[in-house]
């Protein structure tokens, strides 16, 4: 699914009037509609409403929200700054629509303080949407602040009043924090990044019938990597098909107690499909490898670290897990990158002997993935003020040395050479572990060898990795899940995806 601006958004809907065609109040009422029925739906054990609005269009959902709710049984006030404020255009119409609803109370902000909050009260958040061009200030400020405080049901209609759609405001600011945010039709970038992610809670899409022509026609280097993304991507096996057809990964890895690292990797790899595995680790590693994984072959690197990356012709290759940054294998990682030019998977410490002199960046083969986590990132490109800068040196550098960076965070998101962005949709904070990234190293390679593109395997790789963590935490809690135990669902979501595309048929 594309990912547009605040000002593609508001395009979206001016063009969704005039081609349906459709008035922008009818509009807002299709809108309204669809948080109404969502909050009816899932808010069942709540039957009092407190709706917050602005005076412009994200006030006039609010004001919609707030008749359906009270006509579907709701009992609802709504707080306003001013009784006789300048509302914009739509948002006063509806605002007019509540004097002929008798059961709603229509208050000042100034009120809130002595309204009684009982245990069933719902906070709705219609003061501000995307078209806010400033940190919040003043009486909006206090009012956000305070609300924050109040241990009630936080929903946000769509996005949380105080930030931005499309990044960072500068210097500090205040946002309410809600428990689900309700947004329309599609992502906004903010709800995807840590500084401004954390005040959305849930997030749900809602379909409000905007235009598909627009969607499909206006360009976007943003994109969420949804279910539906990954079920075009994903290649059910073929019924004829032999150990040649899916390829040969060799995971390269493991030093002297780190040996750990490669055989997740191996194992990952293994069960994401490859026809055959190979792990390349020091001769430290053998028993311990052949016994974890025997479906693996075991090729010596070396004695308790690898020296010699030795690698056949035709065989797809990750390096990294546990690889260690010992002088000779510096050396024969160099040696290795200096004469191989196929695309391959670099993670770990591959990234961080790399990313001790910027001349060594060369060495990557183009198209290759990397799979920095923030601070291997800021090692190998340089120091940034916040993630959203962070993802723009991403893309600036996956152009410059045309490479597919997998930045690692709770949303993962995948840059091609291009530029193009894809925020990963899956995972859970039970990866917050070390071992997590060794698997996705494994399952990125395993991918690669199977044939499926660079940019495929990052966006299928990170989505299957944060699936399968997933199931994972609904098993074990994103306290006690292991990284083997994220390997251990690979199988449950290869059994989901199958199913899915089958109907699909």
């Amino acid at each position: 699914m594309k990912i547009f601006t605040a000002t593609q958004i508001r395009s979206w809907d001016q063009f969704t009037i005039s081609h349906e065609p459709i008035s922008s109040v009818q509009l807002m009422e299709r809108a309204s509609t669809a948080v109404a029925n969502w909050i009816s739906e899932y808010c069942k054990a709540h039957r009092k409403v407190a709706v917050l609005c602005g005076n412009g269009n994200n006030g006039g959902d609010g004001f919609a929200v707030a008749r359906m709710l009270y006509l579907k049984g709701f009992d609802v006030d709504v707080f306003v700054n001013d009784l006789k404020g300048k509302f914009s255009e739509d948002a006063a119409v509806n605002f007019k629509r509540l004097g002929g609803v008798s059961g709603i109370s229509v208050r000042t902000f100034k009120q809130i303080e002595h309204y009684t909050f009982d245990d069933k009260t719902i906070i709705i958040d219609a003061l501000f949407g995307t078209g806010l061009s400033r940190p919040l200030a003043d009486e909006y400020k206090e009012l956000v602040e305070w609300i924050n405080k109040k241990d009630h049901l936080k929903i946000a209609i769509d996005i949380p009043s105080g930030i931005s759609s499309d990044g960072l405001f500068d210097g500090d600011f205040s946002a309410l924090k809600a428990d689900y945010t309700l947004s329309f039709q599609c992502w906004k970038r903010s709800f995807l990044h840590p500084e401004t992610g954390k005040y959305t809670g849930k997030v749900f899409i809602l379909d409000i019938g905007l235009s598909d022509q627009y969607e499909e026609t206006t360009e976007t280097y943003y994109f969420s990597a949804d279910d539906s993304v990954v079920r075009s991507l994903f290649k059910p096996r073929n019924d004829f098909a032999h150990k040649g057809n899916y390829g040969k990964a060799i995971i390269a890895g493991g030093s002297y107690g780190k040996i750990g690292a490669v055989v997740l990797a191996t194992k990952s790899a293994l069960k994401t499909g490859a026809g055959l595995t190979f792990t390349l680790a020091p001769q430290c590693g053998y028993e311990i490898v052949q016994m974890s994984c025997p479906e693996a072959m075991f090729i010596e690197g070396g004695g308790r670290f690898i020296k010699n990356f030795d690698i056949d012709k035709g065989t797809t290759i990750g390096i990294g897990p546990g690889l260690g940054t010992h002088e000779e294998t510096r050396k024969g990682l160099f040696t290795f990158l200096k004469d191989y030019k196929s695309p391959l998977i670099l993670d770990a410490d591959a990234l961080n002997i790399l990313s001790e002199d910027q001349k060594n960046l060369q060495l990557i083969p183009k198209k290759s993935i990397i799979t920095p986590h923030p601070k291997e990132f800021e090692r190998l490109f340089g120091k940034t003020e916040n993630s959203f800068k962070r993802l723009e040196l991403a893309r600036e550098k996956a152009k410059e040395f045309s490479i597919y960076i997998v930045l690692k965070d709770h949303h993962t998101q995948v840059i091609t050479p291009e530029g193009n962005v894809y925020y990963n949709l899956t995972g859970n904070a039970g990866l917050a572990k070390g071992g997590s990234g060794d698997i996705l190293t494994g399952i990125l390679t395993s991918l690669l060898a199977q044939g499926y593109s660079e940019k495929d395997s990052s966006i299928l790789g990170v989505w299957l990795h944060g699936k399968a963590a997933d199931f994972a935490a609904e098993k074990h809690s994103k306290e006690s899940m292991l990284p083997t135990d994220v390997i251990d669902e690979l199988g449950n979501v290869f059994n989901d995806l199958n199913r899915k595309t089958e109907r699909n048929l």
